[in-house]
């Protein structure tokens, strides 16, 4: 069955010639690397993007992208976000959809000023020296450059899109738009200045978004510190019962723990949970080496009594338990500041400390007691909050400065560094411990190993550092119009995600409901330079309580975002800006000019107005189908998007939101340039070409992280290989096919109905698994059809008939019809995965100027060549075939035969109903053997059998006759006929 093109046995006449083998100029071997930017530049030429938009009557379909950030080449996790893009857009057009896909930057914020700030320190300048203007132009510059570097490189990834014209941040309408969101926070009353702790970076010296810090294993110093009770009972000395017992504590010390020594000069309370149990110890014996004094009575968690007292190296033979402590009484005690009336202190310390119930106090770690600082944690902040108004000398601090030291005036510790301009860590917790020590406060100390909140940009420590700051008010109700889902912000988040948006997977849905449902209001303000600035005034003398603090004027607002839209945000910082634009409506002398800059975050949160809302591609109701990035956007993109829009549009600007995983490397490790594991786009690009890199991520469930490596890319290049191969012989086969040899799909055998049925199945299945963006699912499908169904099946069956039979055959001519649907089928259904092999595989049928595979549809598949009753035969009959092939093959590893059309096995088979199934068709023909015969004798005991196929047994014969030369089946009439050599069937096929 001319299985291939090995020489016959020798003959007088050689037949080769009449065999209609593939024809192609597909290759078999792909050179990807070399030859996908012959396909990019194409597609440029014949404009595919541009004509995929002119197509009528379609539904749209928007992908908004969310900006990657325009500085340094692009990694592998660029590659797979943008890929996975790539997918769902062309999927999705190729559905039958408008799929619109405008690629974006973010082009303001601190990697980018902190770039030209490194180029500055290295000339010897000073940021601080330079004009704004001509700072952020620089800044400007440094954006644009990368963002031609990475468009070139997102390109060559095969991703379709409008990238003759991408939104940027940067450019002058965006800036425009994004100052007027958020002038309606200005104008709807949540946004307020307040003066709260706030992730700070002391290198950057800037407030961070959450989404820009990560965290790292840090080293903190550890301090036991105690806190005198000085005071005990409720004032007026009227002593109840709790009181009396309060009053044993006259003297004693309650010891809290911290990791942040630097913050003791900042404490203002001390917190104790409500429902711990504590108790009063005793110190009664010590080492030398200890800092512990014998006869103290410590107040305690009992729970971690023995660690704290192990701290300062007593055992338990060193202390003993006196009494329960309840937290009833705690309420009644009154402690002194650690560094009260010490020497130098000048009085700063010199104020009582009251005792706060705090549910945020566990006994899992440290003492039981928090030492409450309001300034510098938010935990500590909410304390404030709650108990500002019952106790005057708890207050917040503005002790240290945006470099992180501490301000000059404060006693004992002025100007030192917390942490240095470098990120190291400076003299103040040395100096904190060593006072704590003098006064005799420091009951001990350690260092731990922690995990710990450092910049994403300059990989320093952070500390949290009161400032004002300001807020957008997320749960202050809105008279805004926009209260379908809610009168908060926070209340339309939450409505949003629960009733608007589809979560793939669901699991996201959930991370970012309990995000938004615990988090504080949004910090909007920055103090840097490069970005769209707070574009509001603020009134001179007055308190930013005060309902005139800011100004609120539309006709302010209207001159301002005039101004941006003919000149960029620059504008805010030219000379006589203010006065320009409140001349004639407000008196300027009036007002200072806010020059904090927006959270960049706010930048990419408002890119649905000026890319959804305004652009003619962007979405009809200005909201977008899906929103695509990692999992690391639900405290970022996603996030921030969110909370912008049910500010200024009253709900979520998407209806879906797909999350997937980070990058690891082949061990499952992250990926590190010092650790050498990275895996950069361009170098596998390089090696295999970016198709290789588009299937790692079709083949990859990019809910979970993703592992790639040198391995893994071979296991997917040798996929591809025989993807390749099936559709290399798909192709060569239907060389000179025509429409005048098409075949009915009721005039066919068997065998293609069969065929057509599996691709009424697959269709089904592709499109579900396109529109639920199951790349891994639809591709395994596809990849087991093509190199199983067909491949192995259907393809080896029919070369026989594909290279002998005469070309009007009614078997030849169903073939072909069949792989020209096939084709069609799977060209367009890999082709959003696939994007240059399958154009390849297209052109190499269809050439011509304007042709592409890319420019097409998924064909309608007939639902009616799905025929149940006819798959379920052929799954009996795959079956049997298995027993006989491996039957075989044990006859060909014994060197008995070469081929399989050697044999002529007897086939036992014992129901009835299959064997009539068998023999209702030729089954020699489906084992590829010269002959086959069937029977319902009991199979002998020699018979070869498979155990998870019963009642099958084959029983290995040889084929009888003579081979024939042009088929190479055995069969008794060959030599019988006009055409020496040959069976019926060739001798008739060569006339």
């Amino acid at each position: 069955m001319c299985a291939d093109t090995t020489t016959p046995e020798t003959s007088d006449v050689d037949y080769r010639d009449t065999v209609f083998l593939p024809e192609t100029d597909f290759p078999m071997r792909a050179a990807l690397p070399q030859r996908e930017p012959e396909w990019l530049a194409r597609w440029e030429q014949i404009g595919v993007y541009d004509r995929l938009r002119e197509k009528p009557g379609r539904r749209p379909f928007t992908l908004h992208d969310g900006p990657p950030y325009a500085n340094g080449h692009l990694h592998i996790g660029h590659a797979l976000n943008k890929v996975l893009k790539d997918m769902v857009v062309r999927s999705q057009q190729m559905m039958g959809k408008d799929a619109r896909y405008v690629p974006g930057w973010d082009c303001h914020g601190l990697p980018i000023e902190w770039k030209i700030e490194e180029q500055y320190r290295a000339k010897g300048l000073n940021k601080d020296d330079v004009d704004i203007v001509a700072f952020r132009q620089e800044c400007r510059k440094f954006a644009e450059g990368w963002i031609d570097v990475q468009r070139e490189e997102f390109k060559r990834l095969g991703i379709t899109g409008n990238w003759a014209d991408p939104y940027l941040t940067m450019d002058y309408h965006a800036e425009a738009v994004i100052a007027a969101e958020f002038m309606k926070f200005v104008m709807n009353g949540s946004l307020y200045q307040g003066s709260k702790p706030v992730m700070w970076s002391p290198v950057e010296k800037t407030a961070l978004a959450e989404a820009e810090v990560e965290y790292h294993d840090h080293t903190s110093h550890t301090v036991w510190v105690r806190f005198k009770v000085v005071q005990t009972g409720a004032s007026g000395g009227n002593l109840d019962e709790v009181n009396a017992r309060a009053s044993n504590l006259s003297g004693a010390k309650v010891v809290i723990w911290t990791t942040t020594p630097w913050t003791i000069p900042q404490n203002r309370a001390v917190s104790y949970g409500p429902s711990i149990p504590y108790g009063l110890y005793e110190v009664i014996g010590r080492p030398e080496q200890s800092t512990a004094v014998i006869g103290e009575r410590l107040v305690l968690s009992d729970a971690l009594a023995v660690q704290v007292m192990a701290a300062a190296k007593l055992d338990d033979t060193m202390y003993r338990r006196i009494s329960d402590v309840t937290p009833d009484e705690l309420g009644h005690v009154t402690l002194a500041h650690p560094f009260r009336a010490i020497e130098g202190g000048m009085g700063e310390w010199d104020f009582d400390v009251p005792m706060l119930p705090g549910d945020h106090v566990t006994d899992d770690a440290g003492t039981g007691f928090v030492h409450t600082a309001p300034s510098h944690g938010d935990d500590d902040y909410q304390m404030y909050l709650k108990f500002k108004d019952d106790y005057p000398d708890f207050k917040l601090t503005y002790n240290v400065e945006p470099d992180g030291s501490y301000r000059a005036n404060l006693p004992l510790f002025g100007g030192q560094a917390i942490l240095t301009p470098e990120g190291k860590e400076g003299p103040a917790n040395v100096s904190v411990i060593k006072q704590l020590a003098y006064t005799g406060a420091l009951f001990a100390k350690g260092k731990l190993k922690h995990s710990y909140p450092h910049s994403w940009r300059s990989k320093a420590p952070l500390i949290y550092r009161n400032t004002p700051q300001w807020f957008v008010a997320i749960d202050k109700p809105l008279d805004d119009g926009l209260t379908t889902y809610g009168e908060t912000i926070r209340k339309r988040a939450l409505m949003s995600i629960d009733q608007l948006v589809q979560w793939t997977p669901q699991t996201g849905r959930n991370r970012l409901y309990s995000m938004i449902e615990a988090r504080p209001d949004w910090v909007l303000s920055r103090q840097r330079a490069w970005g769209v600035p707070l574009t509001c005034f603020v009134k001179n003398g007055a308190q930013p309580t005060d309902a005139d603090y800011v100004l609120r004027d539309a006709q302010v607002n209207a001159r301002i975002l005039a101004e941006f839209e003919e000149n960029g945000a620059d504008v805010w910082y030219v000379q006589g800006f203010k006065e320009r634009i409140l001349q004639g409506l407000h008196d300027p002398a009036a007002y200072t000019q806010v020059f904090d800059v927006l959270d960049v975050w706010f930048d990419s949160g408002s890119t649905h107005a000026f890319v959804l809302r305004d652009r003619k591609d962007g979405s009809e109701d200005g909201l977008a189908d899906l929103y695509l990035e990692g999992t690391d956007q639900h405290r970022g993109w996603f996030h921030s998007s969110m909370l912008q829009a049910c500010g200024t549009k009253g709900r979520a600007p998407y209806r879906g939101v797909l999350t997937h995983g980070f990058t690891l490397d082949e061990k499952g490790m992250k990926m590190s340039k010092s650790l050498g594991n990275t895996v950069a786009p361009e170098e596998v690009i390089k090696e295999y070409g970016a198709d290789i890199l588009r299937l790692w991520v079709a083949q990859s469930d990019y809910t979970i992280d993703l592992r790639i490596g040198k391995e893994i890319l071979k296991g997917v290049a040798d996929s591809y290989r025989r993807l390749r191969n099936t559709m290399r012989f798909l192709v060569g086969n239907l060389a000179g096919f025509t429409d005048a040899e098409k075949v009915a799909p009721q005039d066919m055998p068997e065998l293609e109905r069969w065929v057509l049925h599996r691709l009424a199945e697959l269709d089904r299945e592709v499109r579900k698994g396109y529109a639920a963006y199951d790349f891994q699912g639809v591709f395994q499908k596809l990849f087991t059809f093509a190199t199983t169904d067909l491949s192995a099946v259907y393809f080896d069956i029919r070369k026989d008939a594909l290279y002998c039979d005469a070309p009007g055959s009614l078997r030849r001519r169903s073939t072909r019809t069949v792989m020209d649907i096939v084709f069609h089928r799977l060209t367009t259904w890999l082709a959003p995965v696939l994007v240059f092999t399958m154009e390849d595989l297209w052109l190499a049928r269809f050439p011509g100027a304007d042709s592409s595979v890319h420019l097409q549809d998924m064909p309608d598949t007939p639902a009616d060549w799905l025929d149940e009753p006819l798959a379920a035969k052929w799954a009996q009959l795959r079956q049997v075939r298995r027993v006989v092939t491996a039957a075989l093959e044990v006859q060909r590893t014994a060197k008995v035969i070469g081929a399989s059309l050697e044999a002529a096995p007897v086939v036992h088979v014992a129901d009835t109903a299959i064997l009539s199934a068998l023999k209702s068709l030729d089954f020699a023909e489906l084992c590829i053997t010269s002959s086959l015969q069937l029977t319902a004798d009991p199979a002998p005991d020699e018979a070869f059998r498979l155990p998870d196929v019963p009642g099958v047994g084959v029983v290995f014969e040889l084929a009888e006759g003579e081979k024939c030369q042009r088929c190479w089946q055995i069969l008794p009439d060959v030599g019988t006929h006009k055409h020496p050599h040959t069976c019926a069937r060739c001798n008739d096929a060569l006339g």
